[in-house]
């Protein structure tokens, strides 16, 4: 079920991190009720409730004070809930998780390349810092590489103007932008060393990919919890 994962011990329990692959595909090619059923498997695994949103590639943050049934529309969601298991979905954009193992708050973001140029990271950041996070840690999640992402000269410029870090170059030597560089960049920026993941979803199976598969592209998930 999880390419990956790790537990951060915590004053308030343990904080668990984990990133799903292509055998748990929680996208948006399957239908409402194949996603609940395999949210439903995610949520038996982390032994909390899946929290969701309707990700819009910005920077909106969204409190869990309470366990949600319908998911906003945001692209970070932030919680102190220990009953609450965070969930982010991707196929190339970056997944971002945060925690402060000490107060028992965790985050986690949508990081596209619009939502990194809007801020996303830096508003997430922010938001449990007004709850109280003083430690931040990060993880950064599997997304397409800056070998890969291949865009448009202006795009890149408009892009590397807010994230310097972001500046890329193809394989090919065509322009690109490295978006994992630009998150890791920002969480630097604001006093946090983020743990990278690696694995280019462009080139591996075993991720989603939108710019490999088109818009059939399934979804994979990154997710953070804490035990009470």
């Amino acid at each position: 079920m999880f390419a990956f994962r790790a537990t951060l011990e915590g004053d308030l329990g343990n904080i668990e991190v984990a990133f799903t692959d292509s055998r748990l595909d929680v996208g948006d090619t399957q239908g409402s009720l194949a996603r609940d059923h395999q949210l439903h498997r995610l949520g038996a695994a982390a032994h909390a409730a899946p929290q969701v949103m309707n990700q819009v590639h910005g920077a909106e943050v969204n409190l869990v004070a309470t366990l949600k049934e319908q998911a906003p529309t945001a692209d970070a969601l932030v919680t102190t809930l220990a009953s609450a298991a965070l969930v982010v979905r991707v196929a190339d954009c970056v997944p971002v998780l945060l925690a402060d193992a000490h107060r028992g708050i965790i985050g986690v973001a949508h990081a596209g390349r619009v939502g990194l140029a809007a801020g996303v990271v830096p508003a997430t950041v922010a938001t449990m810092r007004q709850q109280g996070a003083e430690e931040l840690v990060a993880w950064i999640g599997p997304h397409i590489c800056g070998g890969c992402y291949e865009v448009p000269v202006e795009m890149r410029a408009e892009v590397a103007q807010i994230s310097p870090a972001s500046f890329a170059v193809t394989r090919w030597g065509t322009p690109a932008l490295d978006l994992g560089s630009g998150v890791a960049e920002q969480l630097r920026q604001l006093g946090c060393e983020p743990t990278i993941v690696e694995g280019c979803s462009f080139e591996e199976p075993r991720w989603h990919s939108y710019r490999r598969e088109g818009v059939g592209s399934g979804r994979m998930a990154g997710l953070i919890w804490r035990t009470a």
